[in-house]
């Protein structure tokens, strides 16, 4: 999922093909080149990219929530959430929608181009801390990516966990993201799937309606429940009081920001939210840390 508001980055990146991740660590600047796999079209702005390392060495491990900078060589870098498996970490998948130079430059890339990779960056989503509790994940659109790699890990272990629910939202029927996976997770008996659409075309038979009109028939324990959201800030404002109707604490709520991100380190600014920086100290965040600064324009 592409980090909204994103500028891209051209002048001042360095490419860089380092020797073991030891190297990239130390190195956050400088980047990894890997090879384009395959771009897959999710929906009709929205894709996924596949990359391998170009020295398979180079290949490193990320947490669910996580995210890398993706350089196109003489266009520009973008951030974007990883997507992939945590457990498969020598194949990095990326989605995001087509909205800009960066994005829709990667979009038209093909078979064994190479991408500038740095990362991985960022907080990762509470997998751990959740264990032996039920677990709510709320997400609209190209919402969904970010949160796939903590499903992949909450699904492998189920049995360390209570109820899993998954609660999706998307314009349209046609804007559904991973519509065939969600559908093999439906037919799960240990994750609960509900879906629904703002407008219904075609052929839909399902809800109609925001996500959060999903929330109250869900199946959890609001006492013993961590959520996990992802979306535009308005739907997540009203995702968390939808929650918070339900008996959920602030502090079980985790939420993924989004803001201006450039270097991924905290050292340009432009990602600041309040006393935190999105790209360093987040992007997943626990509610009640930043419940203060959340849903101000001008922070």
């Amino acid at each position: 999922m592409r980090r909204r508001g994103c500028n891209s980055w051209t002048s001042t990146n360095l490419v860089h093909d380092l020797e073991d991740e030891e190297d990239m660590i130390a190195n956050p600047m400088l980047t990894h080149s890997y090879v384009v796999k395959r771009v897959q079209q999710e929906t009709y702005d929205t894709f996924t990219i596949e990359l391998e390392p170009k020295n398979k060495a180079q290949a490193f491990s990320f947490a669910p929530g996580q995210f890398n900078m993706l350089y196109v060589f003489g266009v520009g870098e973008v951030p974007i959430s990883i997507c992939g498996d945590p457990s498969k970490p020598e194949t990095l998948l990326h989605t995001t929608r087509a909205v800009g130079t960066v994005t829709n430059a990667l979009r038209k890339l093909r078979r064994g181009d190479l991408v500038g990779v740095r990362g991985p960056f960022g907080t990762s989503w509470p997998v751990e801390e959740a264990k032996g509790h039920d677990v709510v994940i709320v997400t609209g659109g190209i919402g969904l990516p970010p949160l796939r790699p903590s499903l992949y890990q909450l699904l492998s272990k189920k049995q360390e966990y209570g109820k899993l629910v998954l609660l999706y939202g998307a314009r349209t029927p046609e804007d559904i993201v991973y519509g065939q996976e969600i559908e093999q997770w439906r037919k799960r008996s240990d994750i609960a799937v509900d879906v629904t659409v703002d407008r219904a075309t075609g052929q839909w038979r399902g809800n109609v309606g925001v996500v959060t009109t999903l929330i109250p028939k869900a199946s959890f324990d609001p006492a013993d429940t961590i959520a996990m959201i992802v979306g535009p800030e308005i739907m997540m404002r009203f995702t968390i009081a939808e929650l918070q109707r339900r008996g959920l604490r602030d502090e079980s709520i985790y939420i993924s920001m989004e803001r201006n991100m450039k270097c991924g380190l905290g050292f340009c600014g432009h990602c600041q939210f309040g006393p935190f920086f999105v790209c360093k100290d987040g992007p997943v965040f626990r509610y009640d840390r930043v419940k203060p600064f959340f849903g101000k324009g001008e922070i």
